[in-house]
């Protein structure tokens, strides 16, 4: 699976072998990671998309990604889908970035990417959630079009949702299609 590029981001989809460095935070030769990535959250997201690999095979397109900033190479976060789509279409998300590149925009510009992602490739309803302190975190995702649904005495949820149409498929992709890739890099 190709890279998804936005005007300042570029996510890259990771392969199992780049989440075991992400897991053991040792960058391999030409990983740009800045500093303070991976954080806890990056780490644990990586884990947990292993699992997936090893349980189910590769979730491609429905894994996690490295955001990286085309300006420079640097990794400074992730973004990804929990797990792969639900029976009823839908799918959960979460994302982080590192200290120094919050408050730019980021978050959302690449949530965005994630959400049309995610609709083109048959999904009818994206979830995420942020503790009710996290504003900052809310905030990314009302500006990425999602909206809050409901909280609890700990966590604020968010979700957008799309009709489904006629064709939409939200299990995992063909890979019997050429350049998807199934485990490989």
């Amino acid at each position: 699976m190709s890279d998804l590029q936005t005007d300042r981001l570029v996510l890259h989809p990771l392969t199992a072998a780049e989440a075991e460095r992400l897991v053991a935070r040792a960058p391999a030769d030409g990983d740009r990671w800045a500093p303070g990535y991976p954080t806890d959250g990056d780490v644990e997201s990586a884990t947990d998309f292993l699992g997936h690999c090893a349980a189910t095979g590769d979730p491609r397109p429905f894994g996690d990604y490295e955001i990286r900033r085309r300006a420079d190479g640097l990794v400074i976060g992730s973004i990804g889908f929990n797990r792969p789509p639900a029976p009823d279409g839908s799918v959960t998300i979460g994302y982080g970035l590192v200290p120094a590149a919050r408050g730019h925009g980021y978050a959302a510009e690449a949530l965005r990417e994630l959400l049309r992602l995610a609709r083109e490739r048959g999904v009818t309803c994206v979830k995420g959630d942020a503790d009710l302190g996290n504003t900052a975190s809310q905030r990314v995702m009302a500006a990425a079009g999602m909206r809050p649904v409901g909280e609890d005495e700990r966590v604020k949820y968010f979700e957008i949702s799309w009709p489904a149409t006629a064709g939409d498929t939200a299990g995992p992709p063909d890979r019997s299609a050429a350049g998807d890739g199934g485990t490989g890099p």
